[in-house]
């Protein structure tokens, strides 16, 4: 599960049998769209030639994942938020990582993307992330659940920083929660490298974060000031 433990104190996750199984039959999906991306390939290869197959291939894999996920978020929306792990609105926001986890297994698909200015921003545009003109990604950047980030014009990435927009906390009583919402980088930010920016935090526009910084879920970035979340001790 690709999230940042915002509290190092570990919670039981106590998943009933049909949870675990739904939870596990979602995980196919993945492994779906790799067998769709070479039945592609192979169908369109044969009629077409190899050249147009492989392109076929290539559209396929990055306009039909963003599309299907679409879709089911028209029906089962991840909602921002903290929920229970054992609510509905985890297994919606399961359901729309599952979709995704594919890019963020295989990164290098991502990365020759960012080799044509502007595409990389188009097609997380396709997720529903809401992105101005001008960003620039530099190598190693990651991002999950695309469709909860919102950049401004003119930002700046540096090299390996991740764009998080989830965290599974220990909350109160010692029931673990998914807390979802949106990372906010506002015009002409410059992100420094191999920083983690968290749910639901900002990076105000015009500001330097420095490199390597942590930016707690909730909170909102100054210049040469810690970011303070607004729910810390939540977890008391």
């Amino acid at each position: 599960m690709t999230d940042t433990l915002y509290n190092s104190n570990a919670v039981a996750i106590d998943w009933p049998a049909h949870r675990r199984l739904i939870m596990v039959l979602l995980g196919y999906i993945p492994m779906f769209l790799s067998g769709l991306l070479v039945s592609c390939i192979v169908l369109a290869a044969r009629r077409w030639g190899l050249v147009k197959g492989l392109g076929c291939g290539v559209i396929v894999f990055y306009v039909f994942p963003p599309l299907a996920f679409r879709v089911a978020s028209l029906l089962f929306k991840p909602r921002p938020g903290r929920h229970s792990v054992a609510s509905a609105d985890f297994l919606h926001w399961w359901l729309s990582a599952q979709w995704q986890v594919i890019f963020n297994r295989l990164p290098m698909f991502e990365e020759l993307l960012r080799i044509v200015p502007g595409l990389y921003s188009a097609w997380l545009r396709l997720w529903g992330a809401k992105i101005g003109s001008l960003v620039y990604w530099s190598p190693g950047v990651a991002v999950l659940d695309r469709a909860f980030i919102c950049i401004g014009s003119r930002v700046v990435f540096g090299a390996g920083v991740r764009l998080n927009p989830h965290v599974i906390v220990p909350g109160k009583k010692r029931e673990a929660q998914l807390w979802l919402a949106p990372v906010t980088l506002g015009d002409d930010a410059l992100i420094g490298g191999y920083s983690l920016i968290t749910a639901g935090s900002t990076v105000p526009a015009g500001v330097s974060l420095p490199a390597g910084k942590y930016v707690r879920p909730f909170s909102i970035w100054q210049d040469n000031e810690l970011a303070q979340s607004r729910y810390e001790g939540d977890s008391a």
